[in-house]
């Protein structure tokens, strides 16, 4: 059992981070798709804010392990107890990597929703809820049990601190409060003053969760830095695939709510009693709400993609990023015809997230051309947050669009918006290409035509 544990960390120990100027080797970096106008092209994957590539490092260490897969924690056998404390040593691994403080929890969960579906089912009673609208639907809508306060969206980072604070002090009664608030945006890249929201809300009294599923694989997420109570991100968007997540933070409320699931693993002792009914006894450790068979694929990958991203050094990351932001953004600043999107404005600090709406184009359309023309994936919509990217095309609330669904055909305006993302495994060819593409449809038009189906712009055949 120690034998496949030790060596992996001494892989981990003596593995060599790659040099600056170099993306991170990810899957599919090499597959090849056709073009609509004949020939194939190497895909460009510009579309990491919805799901980022595995990570090749992922790929080998889960591949190294499969054989050796087995059911945690209640198994007498072989595979079974390794599998156990490869899931625990996940666990450490993560509260690591968040700098999490002794006594807090790391629950895996299957996403960021989960997770703060999870947090939004232990909310002491009365509890009051303080959420920017411009929040990820994941953040923004869990909260159905509490009292929710939805603040505007600011317009500068100062502006959401005292947004915050006028709430919070004029909140009554005073009791339980809990403050949610992204990192960093998932339709305009732009980061959140997390440490200056933080403070604020505990000098009112609240508690705050962090939503860093687009942080936490652009940027380092300290806990105990930023001082948060509770921070969640999601594994698909770490470079680790296999649909898991994580909340770690603060364990009391979790310790005294009921299970988030109820079932095998969250329960240490249940009988029957004389009347018939049963008498169930909860963990009290992070197990309370991991009912089921947990997901150990997916928690050894999201440790795995925290051990690669510690080791190639986010200071070398977010350099990088920087560089390819400063391409596309330039390169998108040369297009009349393009609006960036943004809050704070553009000297605001930022990871690879860059929405954008073309004048005179569906935001479908052109979608569809990067795609079948280009080989460019990105996407288009309202990226579930509607709310943001409705204040920040200048909209009405009430206004028609779904997410990823526009009413508009070809050629109309829609009320949707275009979102290239990147990161630690984009090569510079691929944001250079978007942009030569993004120059050549607004200066020449399609190649192709394009219509509606089922509410997506495909190519016509």
């Amino acid at each position: 059992m120690s034998a496949f544990l030790n060596a992996a960390a001494t892989s981990v120990a003596t593995a060599e981070g790659p040099a600056c100027a170099e993306p991170l080797p990810v899957l599919g970096r090499d597959v090849t798709v056709p073009l609509v106008t004949g020939g194939e092209v190497t895909y460009a994957a510009l579309d990491y804010a919805a799901s980022a590539p595995a990570l090749q490092r992922v790929w080998d260490d889960v591949a190294a392990y499969a054989p050796y897969y087995g059911s945690v924690h209640r198994g007498a056998g072989y595979l079974s107890q390794l599998s156990t404390d490869l899931f625990e040593q996940s666990r450490v691994t993560v509260a690591e990597f968040l700098d999490c403080r002794s006594s807090d929890q790391v629950i895996f969960t299957r996403s960021t929703t989960d997770s703060l579906n999870l947090l939004a089912a232990v909310l002491p009673a009365d509890c009051q809820v303080f959420v920017f609208e411009t929040e990820h639907h994941a953040s923004l809508l869990p909260w159905t049990n509490a009292q929710v306060t939805y603040l505007n969206a600011p317009r500068t980072p100062g502006e959401a601190v005292a947004t915050l604070e006028r709430a919070l002090a004029d909140r009554a009664p005073y009791g339980p409060a809990l403050v949610c608030v992204t990192g960093a945006s998932n339709v305009t890249g732009e980061l959140w003053p997390v440490k200056e929201l933080a403070a604020a809300a505990h000098a009112h009294g609240a508690r705050i969760v962090l939503d860093a599923a687009q942080l936490a694989p652009h940027h380092p997420v300290s806990v105990q830095d930023l001082d948060v109570d509770w921070v969640a991100f999601s594994g698909h968007k770490l470079y680790a695939p296999f649909g898991s997540g994580v909340l770690a933070g603060r364990a009391d409320w979790l310790q005294q709510a009921e299970p988030y699931l109820a079932g095998g693993g969250a329960s240490r002792k249940v009988a029957r009693r004389e009347d018939g009914g049963v008498d169930v006894e909860w963990h009290t450790t992070a197990a309370r709400h991991e009912a089921g068979s947990p997901n150990v694929i997916g928690v050894y990958s999201i440790a795995s993609a925290c051990k690669a991203l510690t080791e190639a050094g986010f200071d070398s990351l977010v350099a990088r990023e920087r560089h390819l932001i400063a391409k596309v953004r330039g390169g998108l600043a040369e297009v009349p015809a393009v609006r960036i999107l943004s809050l704070f404005g553009d000297d605001a600090p930022r990871v690879g997230v860059i929405s954008f709406v073309v004048d005179g184009w569906n935001s479908s359309h052109f979608a569809a051309a990067l795609s079948a023309e280009y080989g460019i994936g990105v996407r288009d919509g309202l990226f579930c947050a509607h709310p943001l990217v409705r204040t920040l095309l200048g909209s009405e609330p009430q206004a028609q669009g779904e997410c990823g669904a526009p009413e508009a055909a070809p050629g109309e305006r829609s009320l949707n918006a275009i979102r290239v993302s990147f990161g630690a495994g984009t090569p510079d060819e691929h944001v250079e290409r978007f942009v030569r593409a993004v120059k050549e449809l607004v200066a020449d038009g399609a190649k192709w035509q394009y219509r509606t189906e089922e509410g997506r712009c495909v190519p016509a055949v």
